[in-house]
């Protein structure tokens, strides 16, 4: 049995509001910490997300949310992709892949021509996939939101 092929990819609801904070939360403490920003925007997606044109996408596994990502709009076609996040035990599983093949084609339809994101090194598997699917890493700017972010990445769509 393919799990990824009972995968469903859907936007966000204010009933999965949660959800995206619990995901997001829990990846960050293991490997990190919630910074402030972070907090911020979990406990406000509607106002730093999606107010301003962008997007939240969840992975669900019959009615189970199992994973989550988010396109930020940062300027006039250009976008963050961010606060990804799989449950543990769903990892390796590529729900992560399809939650970002799902994200860039909803960028690409939101007018999109630009994706980056920031992430760190210690998250060698998302860095792998990011690679695999076509980012680039290019110089972190010194006006990163994130203390962690040591690596800066960009796709054009």
């Amino acid at each position: 049995m393919e799990t990824e092929s009972f995968v469903k990819i859907v936007e966000y609801r204010s009933d999965l509001n949660h959800h995206f904070y619990t995901l997001n939360s829990a990846w960050l403490k293991k490997y990190f910490e919630v910074e402030p920003y972070d907090e911020e925007v979990l406990r406000n997606p509607t106002k730093y997300i999606l107010n301003d044109g962008g997007k939240i996408l969840f992975a669900t596994i019959k009615s189970e949310v199992v994973g989550t990502v988010a396109l930020l709009k940062r300027g006039d076609g250009v976008y963050e992709l961010t606060k990804m996040a799989v449950m543990p035990e769903h990892q390796g599983l590529k729900i992560g892949q399809k939650l970002m093949f799902a994200s860039l084609h909803k960028a690409s339809q939101i007018g999109a021509h630009r994706v980056y994101l920031d992430s760190n090194t210690k998250l060698e598997p998302a860095i792998s996939l990011y690679r695999k699917i076509g980012f680039r890493e290019i110089p972190v700017p010194l006006d990163t939101p994130y203390k962690r972010c040591n690596i800066r990445m960009e796709l054009f769509v």
